[in-house]
């Protein structure tokens, strides 16, 4: 991408915000964007933030933001996902917005004031150089803004930079066919300018890979050109990384793996009472705390998740969990870091105990436990029946020594 098709992008975009501030709207919008945004996700919003939207989705949507979090939006341009960031986060988060245009961030200033948002801070600066700390933000965020830049690789160096441990990355970006050449983008890039720096998918996963994001997902949503659509792009910055393994949040895309690893405890008859392996979506609603821990080439190594024990609020800081590691990866160390990453990212999440049942005759589950910091506190006899025979399970439990002693 040459300095004159960066000049061009700032002048467009420095354009797009006047027009929008003056109540004129982009007449490519919906080529891009479609209808990406729910009318009830835009109703309250002022319409300079919608109309200077040139996006090519709805990363909002895809980000599963929670109240608290702090976000990032790379390209915040008018401030639709900042500002749609921040009621969802509440008071206790805060929304960023990074733009390159100083239009731009003057029209998302000024919108996130006529819309009351408080919570919401905007930035002019580079998205290949962001003006934010290290680890600290849980969100970024994107629209259609990644492709304009040159160096694709700073840009993720600097999310993954910015990114908490177990950070989340939700972008929404044009892509083009594998099967064109430089000069073929070039034109292409005459005829739908948005697309000019545009990735191929597997370039793209080139770049969040070197960065050190895991867990990436790339779906395609539309169609722009003949041969360039959009694309939804997730990926998640890991929780901690030893030698050759990665512990990092679950993605969609995992569960195969995770359950045939879940298949496998079953299978030896001394992991669990269940017989057979849930739907991933009936598992995924009833977790609540899931992760993995990956090798160099994002293969499952092993899992852990955890559920609240009851929806009684008495309860709320009690959590029960499981763990699971493929028999290919054992002796690794991999169910030792897995649990010891789970337990701290359940402190943080508020969880002053984390408890489970085992079966007497699982030791190695048993010693897996003692080693980070579990104690058994009871032997509940004949619980329940498995494959015909009445079994025992030994209660053992982790008390954190820092949440929930006051």
């Amino acid at each position: 991408m040459t300095d004159d098709h960066l000049a061009g992008v700032r002048d467009r975009y420095g354009r797009l915000a006047s027009d929008a501030a003056a109540g004129r709207g982009a007449d490519d919008r919906e080529r891009y964007c479609g209808a990406s945004y729910a009318e009830d996700e835009l109703a309250g919003l002022p319409g300079a933030a919608v109309t200077a939207s040139l996006g090519c989705g709805n990363p909002f949507a895809l980000a599963d933001l929670h109240p608290g979090e702090d976000v990032l939006d790379l390209g915040s341009g008018g401030g639709i996902d900042v500002l749609l960031s921040a009621r969802r986060i509440g008071p206790d988060g805060t929304a960023h917005g990074v733009d390159a245009t100083a239009e731009m961030v003057d029209l998302a200033r000024a919108n996130a004031a006529a819309a009351g948002v408080t919570n919401a801070v905007f930035h002019e600066g580079s998205i290949d150089r962001l003006p934010l700390p290290d680890a600290s933000v849980d969100v970024v965020l994107s629209n259609c803004v990644v492709n304009l830049v040159a160096d694709k690789a700073a840009v993720f160096a600097e999310v993954r930079r910015v990114l908490r441990p177990g950070g989340r990355v939700a972008i929404t970006d044009l892509v083009v066919d594998d099967a064109l050449d430089a000069g073929a983008r070039e034109r292409l890039g005459r005829v739908v300018d948005c697309a000019a720096g545009a990735l191929t998918v597997p370039e793209y996963r080139a770049v969040l890979a070197t960065a050190g994001l895991r867990g990436v997902t790339i779906e395609a949503t539309h169609d722009v050109d003949e041969h360039v659509r959009s694309v939804a792009v997730r990926a998640v910055s890991p929780l901690v990384t030893s030698d050759d393994v990665v512990v990092r949040l679950m993605v969609d895309g995992d569960w195969p793996a995770v359950a045939a690893i879940y298949a496998a405890g079953i299978a030896t008859g001394d992991a669990t009472f269940e017989t057979e392996v849930p739907s991933w979506d009936g598992w995924r609603a009833a977790k609540e705390l899931r992760l993995v821990a990956v090798d160099g080439g994002d293969r499952v190594l092993g899992w852990a998740a955890g559920s609240a024990v009851s929806d009684r609020c008495v309860y709320g800081g009690v959590m029960e969990h499981g763990i699971y590691v493929d028999p290919a990866a054992a002796g690794r160390g991999v169910g030792t870091l897995l649990l010891r990453t789970f337990l701290a990212a359940a402190e943080r999440a508020g969880i002053w105990t984390v408890q489970s049942g085992i079966f007497p005759e699982n030791r190695a589950s048993l010693a897996l436990h003692e080693r980070c910091g579990f104690r058994v506190v009871g032997r509940r006899e004949r619980l329940g029946s498995h494959h015909g025979r009445w079994r025992d399970v030994l209660l053992v439990e982790h008390r954190s020594a820092t949440v929930g002693c006051d």
